[in-house]
């Protein structure tokens, strides 16, 4: 798949040039009713907390309910459909997170084109995953594990959300770079996956902070590694992938997307405030303490990440055959 790069980024980078005169009085009083953001996960989930710290704020800055929709299923594609086929009036927006990208090339039937039906607006935050095995794996370390492993081709498993799942993605990159055979063992949710690792059933979870950092903390867990380029306020001691496995990293994302041709006043105005928010202590500490770093920024710049994040998993889902089923 030939990935439209340089027509997404002149997509985020030029919104004021996209046709708003028909919507310029509407644009103006906006907002003027709740504004839905939808969320493609259920409720509870680190990226349903973040879609209502983000709604909250907006809904105290500007006067109207921001209201957070949950509308799960098929990775998150039901929700992304919803809005890109939503009136461009700033009225439906849409919590961007990893998935979006990875979905990009995994699916080849959408009825959507992520890269030309939503326009972003902001990333909020990057999101680590921490390689987490149980405790019964006589390994601390991930050349420990590495050496571990590779003594053991085929015989080491590890758990995720499911195929095509950030979590899949990140350990497939592992499995590619450090030389190791891991077989994967899917679930439905990363909740199951991770009560089976702390039962025992499994060797190693690539998982999101959010869901495995209190086990980390009593010990049910043991921590190994954090995938991000550098290491995690909420888990200083913990060093990176990378440190062992140069150039690894696998980080996550979590943002607002818009409807295609929404008005550049409005995304200017979600743009401003949600930067504002980030600046905010305790919406910063509530990110921080789910594994995630503060960015804010631009449309354009979250247009950047959006892009290079397809290029690399869509190279790593061809490297390793991934297919959903």
């Amino acid at each position: 798949m030939t990935l439209p790069r340089r027509r997404f980024l002149h997509l985020a980078a030029g919104a004021a040039a996209w046709p708003v005169l028909p919507r310029v009085a509407g644009a103006q009083a906006w907002p003027s009713r709740p504004v839905r953001i939808m969320v493609g996960f259920p409720a509870g989930g680190a990226t349903d907390i973040q879609a209502r710290l983000m709604g909250q704020w907006l809904s105290d800055r500007l006067g109207q309910q921001f209201i957070v929709e949950n509308r799960g299923g098929a990775s998150g594609n039901i929700a992304t459909e919803a809005v890109a086929r939503a009136p461009a009036d700033g009225y439906t927006l849409l919590q961007v997170v990893t998935p979006h990208a990875i979905n990009a090339a995994l699916y080849s039937n959408l009825g959507f084109d992520f890269i030309r039906d939503i326009a972003p607006v902001i990333c909020a935050a990057r999101l680590a995953y921490v390689v987490v095995v149980n405790p019964s794996v006589p390994v601390t370390t991930i050349p420990e594990f590495i050496a571990y492993a590779r003594a053991r081709p085929g015989e080491i498993n590890y758990g995720s959300a499911g195929h095509g799942t950030p979590q899949n993605i990140a350990c497939e990159l592992f499995k590619m770079m450090a030389g190791v055979n891991l077989v994967h063992v899917p679930y439905r949710g990363g909740a199951p996956a991770t009560s089976d690792l702390v039962g025992g059933h499994l060797h190693v979870i690539f998982s999101p902070v959010s869901e495995s950092i209190e086990h980390i903390k009593a010990g049910k867990l043991r921590a190994l590694a954090v995938t991000t380029a550098k290491r995690l306020d909420v888990l200083p001691d913990v060093p990176t992938v990378a440190d062992f496995v140069p150039g690894y990293e696998a980080s996550g994302f979590a943002g607002i997307g818009a409807p295609k041709n929404t008005p550049a006043e409005i995304i200017d105005l979600l743009n401003r405030e949600l930067n504002a928010g980030l600046a905010d202590t305790k919406i910063k500490t509530r990110i921080v303490e789910l594994g995630g770093t503060v960015l804010g920024g631009t449309p354009a710049e979250f247009g950047t990440i959006l892009t290079e994040a397809i290029d690399k998993w869509t190279k790593v889902i061809r490297f390793a055959g991934i297919k959903v089923e």
